[in-house]
């Protein structure tokens, strides 16, 4: 079998294909925000690799995996017109991943101390990345919301409340990584 090349050539006008093969602008805002969600799933990686070093995070490792693929089915939806993702068939976020994604929140969030003032993102090394994710989570939602009122397209299933309720799975991850590698949480004091 002859392996195919990874560079097509078909995007070098400044165009790119969406799911159903319509042609579109590099930068329309719909590419602009499939782009930041690949942005995120590439941060997502990296913690997820840092957090693989530890066998102790090896649940929410594999959790992060299913969140990453979460992620793709996100992308995959965004890069189809809405008329044409019945005819794809694909794939949705589902009321029941959102539960699972609410259940992870609250099962660290449990071993945490309540929170009495607002945190400086950092810790250790991963929760940082882990921060990176949470706000780049938080720019996604931000530009799915400006997409959907600049074009009034339908947004893909659950899209909303995946990105908001991901961007605080991050803030809670970020602290239990804190906690569990006894990383001091710093508290944001005002300048005077």
């Amino acid at each position: 079998m002859k392996k195919s090349r990874i560079y097509t050539k078909t995007g070098d006008q400044g165009e790119t294909g969406l799911v159903s093969g319509n042609r579109t602008r590099k930068s329309d805002s719909r590419i602009d925000l499939y782009g930041e969600l690949d942005e995120l799933n590439s941060r997502m990686g990296f913690s997820a690799s840092q957090l693989a070093l530890d066998l102790e995070f090896q649940q929410i490792v594999n959790f992060l995996h299913h969140v990453q693929s979460a992620i793709f089915d996100l992308g995959s939806n965004l890069a189809c017109e809405v008329e044409n993702r019945h005819k794809f068939k694909l794939p949705q976020i589902s009321d029941e991943f959102i539960s699972d994604l609410e259940q992870e929140i609250d099962r660290m969030d449990n071993e945490l101390a309540p929170l009495k003032n607002f945190i400086l993102p950092g810790g250790s090394v991963v929760a940082s990345s882990i921060h990176l994710c949470r706000t780049n989570a938080r720019t996604v939602e931000r530009k799915l919301l400006r997409y959907h009122e600049t074009s009034q397209e339908e947004l893909p299933q659950n899209s909303v409340i995946f990105l908001n309720r991901l961007s605080d799975y991050f803030f809670v991850l970020a602290r239990y990584v804190n906690k569990v590698k006894g990383a001091e949480e710093i508290s944001w004091k005002p300048r005077k």
